[in-house]
């Protein structure tokens, strides 16, 4: 599937979708910091005890750079000629954070929950802060993720920074398959058992449901009845970067809320 004919049966997403192109073309102009690779070694005992990469004081990596790559991206943004709210929001926080002392490391704290950070339009920074910042560690994570044993992990939050999944992918066929849950922050991917909620971990299958979505084949709901939290689930393979990024099945978002379902991952996209 690629972006052009999904955009044509969902022409709704055209404002999002303008929206995350400008941001991704902003980001491609902006240098790519190095992330350190840190001694897997160091980091083994806290891998093993569930404590997040970015977290832990053992593998000591870094988001400093992260926070500078999203102050250059915010600039670009910034000084830019476009008009509309997107232009007068990112000026406006950009002029904010610049009266901010040592502001990069404050915007790489603020990504992993510092909240004394408290500039205007919080959303709109988290968004591309970590649109930036994923870049930063997209080397780091592809080398975390070679590393990482996946059945030693197994947790309902991400393995890179604790954030709770976005979304959830199916692959494989059945009767196989493997659940793998995203992260819509760093964009980490990581496995999850096939079976049980992501969320409140009940493990009774009874109690989890999945519910279809008229004309989507490839996305759906999938739900637990105890907790009430969801997990939109995409259920094919090959077109990622489209159907994991979140952005593109708010509208599942709209329809699980409407159901009285809850969503637990922060979203970016609540600008």
């Amino acid at each position: 599937m690629t972006p052009d004919l999904w955009l044509e049966s969902h022409s709704y997403f055209g404002p999002l979708a303008d929206l995350s192109a400008e941001v991704d073309r902003a980001a491609a102009g902006i240098d790519v910091l190095d992330a350190r690779i840190p001694d897997w070694e160091d980091y083994r005992a806290d891998f093993l005890a569930g404590v997040p990469l970015l977290p832990s004081t053992a593998a000591a990596v870094d988001l400093e750079p992260g926070g500078r790559m999203a102050g250059a991206l915010l600039e670009k943004l910034a000084s830019g000629t476009s008009s509309g709210r997107l232009a007068a929001e990112t000026r406006a926080l950009d002029t904010e954070l610049r009266r901010v002392p040592q502001v990069s490391r404050r915007i790489a704290d603020f990504l992993l929950g510092d909240e004394t950070l408290r500039p205007p339009f919080p959303g709109l920074l988290r968004y591309l802060a970590w649109t930036a910042a994923a870049r930063f560690l997209r080397p780091l994570v592809n080398a975390f993720d070679g590393w990482r044993d996946e059945e030693r992990w197994l947790r309902r939050y991400c393995p890179t920074c604790g954030s709770a999944p976005a979304m959830a992918q199916l692959v494989g066929l059945d009767p196989g398959r493997w659940r793998l849950l995203s992260c819509g922050c760093c964009s980490t991917r990581w496995r999850y058992r096939r079976i049980g909620c992501p969320f409140c971990e009940s493990p009774d299958n009874h109690q989890l449901a999945a519910l279809a979505i008229e004309g989507e084949k490839y996305l759906r709901i999938d739900y637990c009845q105890i907790c009430r939290a969801y997990l939109k689930t995409y259920t094919g393979e090959g077109s990622e970067s489209l159907f994991l990024a979140d952005w593109t099945s708010l509208h599942l978002d709209i329809i699980a809320r409407d159901r009285g379902l809850k969503r637990l991952a922060s979203s970016l996209y609540q600008l």
